[in-house]
Formats: C-alpha cells, sequence, structure tokens
C-alpha cells in the first residue's frame, strides 16, 4: 500500500511554531527526494506530539526508534 504523500506533507504542518519553521525547511530541501520506506518512516514519526517531536529534534530528548533517526537527522540539518 502506498502513503499518501500529500498527506504526509500535510501533516508536517504542526502547531508548535519551532517544529512548523523546521518542518518547513525539510520540506523545501527533502521532501520531493525521499523513498517509498522514508516517506513510510516519517509518517509513523509525524504521529508523536509536538513537543515530544520538539524534543528530538532539538537533541534534549533521544531518538529510541531506529527508523526514524534517518528524519530526526534530516530535520536538525541547518
Amino acid at each position: 500500500m502506498s502513503i499518501n504523500r500529500g498527506r504526509v506533507r500535510w501533516q508536517c504542518r504542526r502547531a508548535l511554531l519551532e517544529l512548523d519553521l523546521v518542518f518547513e525547511r525539510f520540506l523545501e530541501r527533502h521532501f520531493d527526494r525521499l523513498g517509498d520506506d522514508q516517506i513510510a518512516d516519517l509518517d509513523d514519526l509525524l504521529r508523536c506530539e509536538d513537543h515530544d517531536l520538539w524534543a528530538m529534534v532539538n537533541g534534549s530528548k533521544a531518538c529510541e526508534t531506529d527508523r526514524w533517526k534517518e528524519m530526526i537527522g534530516l530535520l536538525r540539518q541547518p
């Protein structure tokens, strides 16, 4: 089953301003080049609450799910 990229892109819009800014940059730089497995990992990661997701992105909380680590790394890129 293929994941709807438009839905995943829409879910990147977050209520937390800091995350919204990070995802805006991420979408512009990386989203169109992601493979299906990466989109699936991103889709799963986006189910996290904003504060937990922000903590992983800013490094105050370790990302304990191996398959999310690549996406967290891309989100951290300046």
